[in-house]
């Protein structure tokens, strides 16, 4: 597992690497947070991201929230202190794991399997989500295209929709892509 620390304090990075390398873990990079390092980031291509931000000004914080936005890997950040704004802002860029004033070694490793966990339980409900949403778009379209078959042709439902899936295996291609194309053309032709 590639691991990417961004810290501006050698100090505090130093904390988390220990803490990393006693857990096992050896493929540790530090970066400072200064000129082009969110590229420097996308380009080390980590697993995991852990950011060490100790007391960050909003400007601060806004930019790490940019990095949490830009990378799309579990992240992981700790800080001395913090109000329910940064909370929800960091909730809101997508930071699995945000750890109040306990950046201590031993603790590196729960928060960094719990982040990784957080991550991926997420991605997996976006996934989720996102399919449901393409389905959804994809049932409604195959509906209108039945639609225009029935009210075209005086066609049922049943029979609609079997003409579709007739075509769509005759042609090799998906019903959907059938039903949009039959959508298109009946569009152009000023039907409905």
């Amino acid at each position: 597992m590639r691991i990417v620390i961004v810290d501006d304090s050698g100090l505090r990075a130093t904390v988390l690497e220990e803490g990393l390398r006693e857990a096992g873990y050896e493929d540790i990079q530090v970066v400072p947070p200064r000129g082009g390092f969110v590229a420097r980031i996308e380009r080390m291509a980590p697993d995991v991201v852990l950011m060490d931000l100790g007391n960050p000004s909003r400007d601060t914080l806004e930019d790490m929230l940019t990095v949490s936005r830009a990378l799309a890997r579990p992240i992981a950040m700790f800080v001395d202190s913090s109000d329910d704004a940064m909370i929800g802002a960091a909730i809101d860029a997508g930071v699995s794991a945000y750890v109040v004033d306990g950046l201590r070694k031993e603790r590196v490793r729960p928060v960094l399997e719990l982040a990784v966990r957080r991550f991926n339980a997420f991605a997996r409900m976006q996934t989720e989500r996102d399919e449901a949403r393409t389905a959804l778009a994809e049932r409604k379209t195959i509906d209108r295209a039945k639609a225009i078959l029935m009210q075209g042709r005086g066609l049922s439902e049943p029979d609609a929709y079997a003409l579709l899936r007739s075509t769509a295996m005759n042609q090799g291609r998906k019903i959907i892509d059938v039903a949009e194309a039959l959508i298109t053309a009946s569009d152009m032709l000023g039907g409905a």
